[in-house]
């Protein structure tokens, strides 16, 4: 059996599909509507993951509750940029044991940085892919198992902007990223 990665999952060669919809869809929406998009759906699917592992650990909620407040304006990015970068990676370090636990802090932590570097909304997804394959199968299935769990994954992401995206956005976000190459 191949070794998975375990920090993330996602595809390796050539890029699925789904990405590139999801990339081409991402391109049509403002900034606002993608960060959003990402601290919920960080908040709903994969806060829970977490929370499940480690009850007691508070910095993934926190970072997520200090992003949406920058998100409404209510607090100044300056004044958490550090928390939202950093707290939910240092808390992923402390998780080698539980790789479940540590992808979901991570993918918290690129939901929460998005409200800075925009760029994290995707970056969020690979993370989540691993916390949900982890939470669901393990570390010991076959690849081909942790390829549907990210395919499912991909469409639920995507699902989920498409619910919220706005029809002929005024102001889509010029994201700057690597494009996908299989068309």
């Amino acid at each position: 059996m191949p070794k998975i990665k375990r920090k993330t999952l996602g595809y390796s060669g050539k890029a699925s599909t789904l990405i590139c919809e999801l990339q081409d869809l991402m391109e049509t929406q403002s900034e606002a509507t993608l960060r959003k998009w990402c601290l919920d759906f960080a908040e709903h699917k994969i806060l829970e993951i977490f929370e499940k592992r480690c009850p007691f650990e508070n910095r993934p909620r926190n970072a997520l509750q200090m992003a949406r407040n920058c998100l409404n304006g209510s607090t100044d990015l300056f004044a958490v940029k550090d928390v939202l970068m950093k707290d939910c990676d240092v808390a992923a370090r402390e998780l080698n044991s539980d790789p479940a636990a540590q992808a979901a802090a991570r993918a918290i932590g690129q939901a929460t940085s998005s409200i800075h570097i925009l760029n994290h909304t995707l970056e969020m997804f690979f993370y989540a892919a691993a916390a949900i394959a982890f939470d669901r199968v393990g570390l010991n299935a076959e690849k081909d198992v942790y390829d549907n769990i990210t395919d499912e994954v991909c469409a639920d992401y995507t699902a989920d902007l498409q619910a919220i995206a706005i029809v002929n956005d005024a102001n889509p976000a010029k994201i700057v990223w690597k494009k996908c190459q299989q068309r």
